[in-house]
């Protein structure tokens, strides 16, 4: 079985499948940082998988099942690896579980059609998303370009099967003296050998597999995950009500479990249902919400399959190209150091650059000001965050800042621009999110937090505001107006 981002032992959909159908069973891990780092790919994301992977080893350890690793460059390199390690272990089947970027459907395909020739089946499996992209498609055959419609049809067809989304269970125990059966490792061509070890750092990223089982804040690995998962079933019902207040535990921060594949979306599902009488639409307004947004999840998924562009940086809608983005650097330097003199801006891009996380109201509050009242390429914030999030996800994070640009499918309107200032007073009413942040304001009033009065700060302890934002709006509204006439 071929690992990639779905990193847990339970409800996975390749590796119960490999442990059903073959006689002897071992894992296969591919790390390639060169491409992990073209795709944007961080320190903060590749330490989450490389110490959620180690977890994943001693637990199929348990079950006798070895675990392997190898470092190629890129994902190029990928098809000749397995081709070699099919031959020297003399492998007949391949699982894996699909992943939907363009660069991802290109290796798989290269690996399909290598272990082929070799006389090794290859079989790749629905798990990252609820149904297989491209399954789901408008009246006259196409992908769905706007979400509601997607989600309307979504839930359509599977509104009475939450028990279609059920949970695998874990792959069955291989004989005693299952692992010693497999060699402790096996030389390739080139570099890099095939080993039952995970190194601690790889080639270009400054991260290390070791330490203490945690990613900054975040404890990995599976268990960690479902723990995560338990303790937002406690209030999952709240979550419509307060789950766009920052500064409060509200939200699930399941993110960089389902990113790395620590938990299924189909357990997340699962969860919700459950809270809903058995429904996708139920008695509980939280759990309803939070089914809409898994679904965000899956229409983005099901985005790159449909409409490739998106993987090739460019924008959904191609006249959106001839936006007159501004190239003032100093500009995006502050934005990313939380240094824009706007409290709830620099509070987030704080919490993100801090702990790897953005909470997701604050996600669309400095998205919309990057990009509308800066008027910054998104493409700048994208690649931003994913060097940073813990969670980094090409898909959702695309999707997200297309939207928030109004470059992308069910993009908002583009004069629909986020006022950070009345974002702030409404869902951190208190400062107390600005205050856990943003030290320097920890005295200011909470009538004054959310924009405070400039001669509070002659020691220059706190920037002016980088912009005005009500005439930075018309500025933008203007330039996206423009490309209309």
């Amino acid at each position: 079985m071929w690992l990639r981002n779905d990193l847990r032992m339970a409800d996975n959909t390749a590796l119960y499948r490999a442990a059903k159908s073959c006689d002897a069973l071992a894992v296969v891990f591919i790390a390639c940082p060169n491409t992990w780092a073209s795709h944007g790919d961080g320190d903060n994301v590749v330490a989450m998988r490389l110490r959620s992977l180690r977890q994943l080893q001693a637990t199929l350890q348990k079950k006798n099942i070895p675990l392997y690793f190898l470092e190629v460059p890129t994902f190029g390199d990928v098809h000749a690896a397995l081709a070699q390690i099919a031959q020297k272990l003399q492998i007949d089947a391949l699982f894996a579980n699909a992943e939907y970027p363009v660069n991802e459907l290109a290796r798989d395909h290269s690996v399909k059609s290598a272990l082929g020739k070799l006389g090794v089946t290859v079989e790749y499996f629905t798990d990252r998303t609820l149904i297989p992209p491209g399954s789901l498609t408008t009246g006259s055959g196409d992908g769905f370009k706007v979400f509601t419609p997607f989600k309307r049809a979504f839930i359509s067809a599977h509104s009475n099967s939450g028990e279609a989304f059920g949970s695998l269970p874990t792959p069955r125990t291989q004989p005693a003296d299952h692992l010693s059966q497999w060699p402790e490792w096996i030389a390739l061509d080139g570099e890099h050998n095939l080993v039952r070890s995970i190194p601690d750092t790889l080639t270009g990223y400054g991260v290390a597999a070791g330490g203490e089982g945690r990613v900054l804040d975040w404890p990995v690995g599976a268990v960690a995950g479902a723990r995560t998962l338990k303790k937002f079933a406690d209030i999952i019902d709240d979550y419509e009500e307060w789950r766009d207040f920052p500064a409060r535990e509200n939200t699930s921060r399941l993110s960089p479990y389902l990113n790395c594949g620590a938990v299924s979306v189909r357990q997340c599902v699962q969860l919700a249902v459950a809270h809903n009488d058995g429904r996708w639409d139920g008695p509980s307004k939280g759990a309803t919400v939070w089914l809409s947004e898994i679904l965000w999840r899956e229409f983005y998924q099901h985005l790159v399959v449909n409409f490739p562009r998106v993987c090739r940086n460019k924008p959904f809608k191609p006249e959106t190209e001839a936006v007159p983005w501004s190239d003032r650097a100093e500009d995006f330097e502050r934005w990313c150091a939380g240094q824009t003199g706007v409290p709830i801006v620099d509070a987030a891009m704080r919490q993100l650059n801090q702990t790897g996380w953005m909470h997701n109201r604050l996600r669309m509050v400095v998205a919309s000001f990057l990009t509308k009242n800066l008027l910054t390429d998104w493409r700048k914030g994208e690649q931003y965050f994913m060097q940073q999030l813990v969670d980094a996800d090409f898909a959702a994070n695309n999707g997200g800042w297309q939207w928030a640009a109004s470059t992308g499918t069910d993009a908002a309107p583009y004069f629909r621009v986020f006022n950070p200032y009345s974002q702030s007073k409404r869902f951190d009413p208190e400062g107390a999110f600005i205050r856990a942040y943003i030290p320097e304001l920890a005295e200011v009033s909470d009538r004054d937090i959310h924009c405070p009065p400039q001669d509070l700060f002659s020691d220059h302890s706190y920037p002016p505001p980088i912009c005005d934002v009500t005439e930075s709006r018309k500025i933008a509204i203007e330039a996206f107006a423009n490309l209309k006439k």
